[in-house]
């Protein structure tokens, strides 16, 4: 099975408009990076490879981490992210950025001590397969760590954009969440055996709950809301004029004003934090 869909959509106008909104992008996911991070303990030294690490905001936090011995190859399937990546790392030299598919990419064998992946694991056509491959690019027993999207009704970042967008325009196209996409792996029931097919041992998935913190006010956050996510994709579906979108934005505020506080929004989200290790 092929990723190459996944690879056109992030290559072109997703991957165009993450990298135009990356600093909001960055600082709204924060707290999942750290999550990933903290848990994963990176050692000094370690050679880690990073799956689907977009514009490289995982890359760098994570050389730093394991220090000037250590290295970390990001690895993703779009262009665009990476181009914006490798801009962004010059002044890591313990780094690298890789255009690839993970699924099916010749990996040396043994070349990674650690695997992590903030948000980019979700995309494979075969997760059994693409993980299968990832195991055989790190060393035996190396731990992977790696957060998702929990189940998307205790999701608000996608729920309420996607209420808002049916009030506007009315119902949208329903989607397989079981497919390729952001709640792919929100149901650890399903992905555990999966996992454990492709040959990892000690698999397991812990919910996490966390706040959003995206940046600017209510209605810089409808603004961001309006670029990425379901919002989007209805101001697309229904091929919105200029009014349209300035109601959604309206309809947005109105169904996060519930998470402005005194220090900003802040969006509460159910995170999945997969571990597991390779056969030692």
């Amino acid at each position: 099975m092929s990723n190459a869909d996944q690879e056109e959509f992030w290559a072109g106008d997703a991957g165009d408009k993450w990298v135009a909104q990356q600093a909001q992008m960055d600082t709204l996911l924060q707290p999942v990076l750290d999550l990933v991070l903290n848990h994963a303990a990176l050692p000094a030294g370690a050679r880690v490879l990073d799956v689907g690490s977009g514009t490289g905001a995982s890359v760098a936090q994570a050389a730093d981490a394991v220090g000037p011995d250590g290295h970390v190859t990001g690895l993703d399937i779009s262009d665009t992210m990476l181009a914006l990546a490798r801009a962004r790392l010059q002044d890591h030299p313990n780094t690298d950025c890789l255009k690839a598919d993970a699924q099916t990419h010749a990996f040396e064998a043994g070349r990674y001590d650690v695997m992590i992946s903030r948000f980019g694991v979700m995309f494979f056509a075969d997760t059994t397969a693409a993980f299968a491959n990832i195991a055989r690019a790190l060393t035996p027993g190396a731990p992977l760590t790696f957060a998702a999207w929990g189940p998307a009704p205790q999701n608000p970042y996608f729920m309420e954009a996607a209420a808002a967008a049916k009030d506007v325009f009315g119902p949208m196209e329903k989607m397989d969440r079981t497919l390729p996409g952001p709640f792919a792996f929100e149901d650890s029931s399903r992905i555990t055996p999966m996992l454990t097919k492709a040959g990892l041992t000690d698999v397991t998935c812990k919910e996490h709950r966390l706040h959003l913190t995206p940046p600017g006010d209510l209605r810089a956050v409808a603004e961001l809301l309006c670029q990425i996510g379901p919002a989007e994709r209805a101001l697309r579906q229904f091929e919105a004029s200029d009014a349209d979108r300035a109601r959604l934005i309206e309809a947005v505020m109105d169904r996060y004003a519930k998470f402005a506080g005194a220090t900003g929004v802040e969006i509460p989200a159910l995170i999945n934090l997969y571990q597991a290790r390779t056969t030692a």
